[in-house]
């Protein structure tokens, strides 16, 4: 877990900008009892992609229409995998 400043320099991004996506609902780090955010590795991921979805124009409706379709996709294609692992072993889909 990496402090919010940490995580900042980690994304080359400065701390207001993670705040802003927090707000936003792009990210959301956990928190220390005393309210300190906190970046896991898949939060240091997601905000490498929020960066690369900004640097190629998108506005910060866009990267979050994009983070949610690429999730529902990630959803479907697990889906799809423990069905195609359910055909192969005989049992139901």
């Amino acid at each position: 877990m990496f402090a919010i400043s940490v995580a900042a320099d980690m994304v080359s991004m400065q701390i207001q900008n993670l705040r802003v996506y927090e707000r936003r609902g792009l990210v959301e780090p956990d928190r220390t009892p005393g309210g300190s955010r906190l970046y896991s590795p898949d939060d240091i991921d997601r905000l490498h992609r929020i960066r690369d979805l900004l640097a190629d124009g998108l506005n910060l409706a866009g990267v979050a229409r994009v983070l949610a379709l690429e999730e529902r996709v990630r959803v479907l294609e697990e889906r799809l995998r423990r069905h195609e692992r359910s055909s192969r072993s005989g049992g139901e889909g």
